[in-house]
């Protein structure tokens, strides 16, 4: 049973142009395609069929937006999709990738899985490290699906096993052993030997009439070390960009690194002693130290989400007190859940009355209060009483068919490529061009082979693949770094390319702009309100209902040590609508006022007019009263973070504010009549989340602020996702970026800071391109040597390491 029934009536807020239709014209939501009810609603200006209130006033707002037609919209976001892995016939799987960072690595990996017997599909995204794949599970075991995708330097392994530390450490042994050793051995020898040749003097030390040979076979062997060990994600990532053909940086840094390798090589056996092996190790270490320190900065930022805990459930517990694993639960099954615990799956309650908790799938800041008959939702939370549920038919639950929803959304969502990766499609091959056709003319008008071959290799390194390469990776590390400071985790690097660009910020409201937990938020006393809230908080501790729980709380924080609330009451009675007990001799009754009528005790007249306030503002009025009558109200709500309104009006100078919720009423009225709010969406459930955000990118760029897991969804849906760092695993890991210090204020930092990354990104490529465009004509007309050409190279890089390291702010 539950205690208080004093919750807002579901009811209260219906739309006058809302209708139902006949029995056989149900069937799917036009928004959000959950089964509708025997009478859908709907309305004669919105087309389509919907299965609550909240989707018919989305279509209707959304849907009338300079005339923009929602299936061409879909259509728009759909059209990158190479495979609609939704039509294939098989089971799904998420797997996370380690080694991904373009484009070419997603269409290399689909193509190499799907070439795979027994694999039907899959679908691949760089930003979030994910693919997933349909198969055959006749063919293919879930267990044997990892190592489909692995190889080439690709990890694959399933969602929850989590590795970053371990492959962090690789990666540090990987460039301290393998690169920095062994290409500071290779410039010590350059430095002792080669050197000095280079500008007419004699080599430091003298071996004797072998030192040449030992010296460059020395050379050769350490150098081929850090380019096949220290550089191999490199070769890797040129070997894949071949293979799906889409020619990125690491081509280009492939080919300036294997190329002064190759010539430097056929020269050591013709016995010449103009070797570039110092240019393979300066192109190979500059950019593993880029990428390192990009991945340091990353995994240091993600080490602040180790409190945040998931929420799914994987046991029941059986009407007789067995505990199994879900996959053991049929259809029909009865399953005991107790105070405190998520009902496992959806189902029927069959025994018992209880309030739960539908806030991690619903967003709902109150309590709903369930009787036998009604249907309950896997993954939502039994708060007071012990209740007993039939599985539902289909023995899935609510959590994790959003669980589903988010990995689809995020698995199927393009990968947004860098800047710099779309350039290269173009800058790479013309590079490429120019060195051969260097090279060709210099042969047919008579020069050296080694002359031509020179001049070619000269384009190719003074082309700067390493400035070209960091400036992207490296303003992204430094905007991560600076997001870290002021308690913001990125956790795609896609938010530097589309936060700056935000039209639309859509904020969720519950646990967002309010707190998400039941609070007191006023109390109305004819006298002593300590008295009153000691006397309420005494019985209300005797109960396990939220709301009764955010009054005990209240009451021992206002009456501190001043009050004992151990005080023993006597003749304790829980009712549906609230409870009873007798405290210092008078019998203390809290709860609805319909209770305390039924109980004979009168409310005054000045009390009524704070219940009604109460519930206009989507609160919960809770009533005190003891010796006849009412003595006072204690207002029980949500409340809406401090900093709010504040937070709402910086964003709204530059974009639009939407705010969305799964409540009703008045819970949500508060916030339309601030100046800041464009819009507000309410009583829209949570699988309709997702395409309410996807039809308002219509607008433009979308960005979604939420923290539970109903929001996952929408986060992963939107152009940018932005978790609260208070918000579920399950948000966080949809979310580009965690606001850690959980303040709303932090979202608007997350845009300038977004924005300064973004324009240090465009200021590196800027310098990076303005050198090539001198260097590489300089390189063709022969005023270049390989070694100059790495000098120049290192310092333009040097320059791109410098402005990113500047502050962003």
């Amino acid at each position: 049973m539950t205690d208080h029934p004093s919750l807002p009536d579901p009811d209260a807020t219906t739309n006058s142009d809302a209708t139902v239709v006949n029995d056989d014209e149900s069937g799917a939501c036009s928004l959000c395609s959950l089964p509708t009810a025997d009478n859908p609603v709907t309305a004669p200006d919105v087309d389509g069929t919907f299965c609550c209130q909240g989707c018919l006033e989305v279509s209707r707002t959304v849907d009338a937006v300079d005339d923009v037609d929602a299936d061409e919209v879909q259509g728009r976001l759909d059209e990158s999709d190479a495979t609609d892995l939704d039509d294939l016939e098989g089971e799904d799987a998420y797997l996370a990738v380690e080694g991904m960072h373009c484009s070419t690595c997603e269409a290399f990996l689909e193509t190499t899985a799907e070439s795979e017997a027994g694999v039907l599909g899959a679908q691949a995204s760089y930003a979030t490290e994910t693919v997933r794949l349909v198969y055959d599970s006749d063919r293919l075991a879930e267990d044997d699906l990892p190592e489909v995708v692995s190889g080439y330097g690709y990890t694959a392994r399933d969602r929850a096993t989590d590795e970053s530390e371990s492959s962090g450490d690789q990666a540090l042994v990987k460039f301290l052993i393998g690169g920095g050793l062994f290409g500071m051995m290779v410039m010590v020898w350059y430095a002792v030997f080669l050197y000095p040749t280079y500008f007419g003097y004699e080599p430091v030390a003298d071996f004797g009439s072998y030192d040449g040979y030992y010296v460059s076979v020395n050379i050769w062997l350490m150098t081929s070390f850090v380019l096949f060990y220290t550089g191999y994600p490199i070769l890797r990532g040129a070997y894949v960009s071949l293979r799906a053909g889409m020619p990125n940086m690491d081509l280009l840094v492939t080919t300036a690194a294997v190329g002064a390798y190759a010539y430097s090589t056929l020269a050591m056996v013709l016995g010449r002693t103009d070797l570039y092996f110092d240019v393979s190790v300066a192109v190979v270490l500059v950019v593993t130290a880029g990428t390192y320190y990009e991945e340091r900065i990353k995994r240091r930022a993600t080490n602040l989400l180790s409190d945040l805990t998931e929420q799914q459930v994987d046991e029941a517990r059986l009407e007789d007190g067995e505990t199994v694993s879900l996959e053991m639960v049929e259809p029909g099954d009865r399953l005991l859940v107790r105070p405190g615990e998520r009902i496992p799956l959806d189902g029927e309650l069959l025994e018992g009355e209880a309030a739960v908790d539908e806030s991690l799938v619903t967003g709902e800041s109150l309590p709903v209060e369930k009787e036998p008959g009604d249907p309950v939702r896997g993954g939502t939370v039994v708060t007071d009483t012990p209740v007993v549920i039939e599985v539902g038919e289909d023995a899935e639950s609510t959590l994790d068919r959003l669980v589903s929803l988010l990995w689809s959304i995020q698995s199927s969502r393009p990968g947004v490529q860098r800047l710099a990766d779309k350039l290269a499609t173009i800058f790479v091959p013309l590079v490429l061009v120019l060195a051969t056709a260097a090279t060709v003319i210099l042969l047919a008008t008579g020069s050296p082979l080694s002359t031509a071959l020179l001049v070619g290799l000269t384009v190719v390194i003074v082309s700067c693949p390493c400035a070209l390469g960091l400036a992207t990776p490296l303003a992204i590390a430094s905007g991560v770094q600076a997001a870290a400071k002021r308690g913001i985790v990125v956790a795609a690097e896609t938010l530097f390319e589309e936060a700056p660009d935000v039209d639309v910020v859509v904020l969720d409201k519950t646990g967002t702009l309010t707190t998400g937990t039941m609070t007191v938020t006023a109390i109305h006393a004819g006298g002593d309100e300590n008295a009153l809230l000691r006397r309420a908080g005494a019985v209300e501790r005797l109960s396990e209902h939220p709301i009764a729980a955010a009054v005990a709380d209240a009451a021992v924080e206002r009456n501190d040590e001043n009050a004992d609330l151990e005080t023993s009451v006597e003749t304790f009675e829980r009712d549906s609508r609230g409870v009873s007990g007798v405290v210092d001799g008078d019998r203390v009754v809290v709860g609805h006022p319909d209770y305390l009528r039924e109980s004979g005790l009168t409310i005054p007249d000045a009390l009524e007019p704070r219940i009604d306030d109460a519930r206009a503002a989507g609160d919960v009025p809770v009533v005190v009263g003891w010796d006849g009558r009412a003595r006072g109200v204690i207002v029980v709500g949500d409340s809406p973070r401090e900093e709010w309104k504040s937070a709402v009006d910086a964003l709204a100078e530059d974009r639009e504010v939407v705010v969305l919720t799964g409540d009703e009423g008045a819970a949500a009225d508060r916030f339309r009549a601030v100046d800041g709010v464009s819009e507000v969406f309410a009583g829209v459930p949570p699988e309709a989340k997702a395409e309410t955000v996807r039809r308002l990118r219509a607008r433009g760029t979308v960005a979604m602020v939420g923290d539970g897991s109903n929001d996952a969804p929408a986060l992963a849906a939107a152009d940018v996702g932005i978790a609260m760092g208070s918000g579920t695993k399950l948000a966080t890991d949809a979310a580009d970026a965690v606001i850690v210090g959980d303040d709303l204020e932090s979202v608007t930092e997350t845009f300038e800071i977004a924005g300064g990354t973004n324009s240090r990104i465009r200021q590196n490529l800027g310098w990076a391109f303005f050198y090539n465009a001198v260097a590489i004509p300089l390189a063709i007309t022969g005023l270049l040597n390989p070694l100059f050409a790495a000098l120049a190279m290192a310092t333009s890089s040097l320059l791109v390491v410098i402005n990113s390291a500047r502050s962003i702010r």
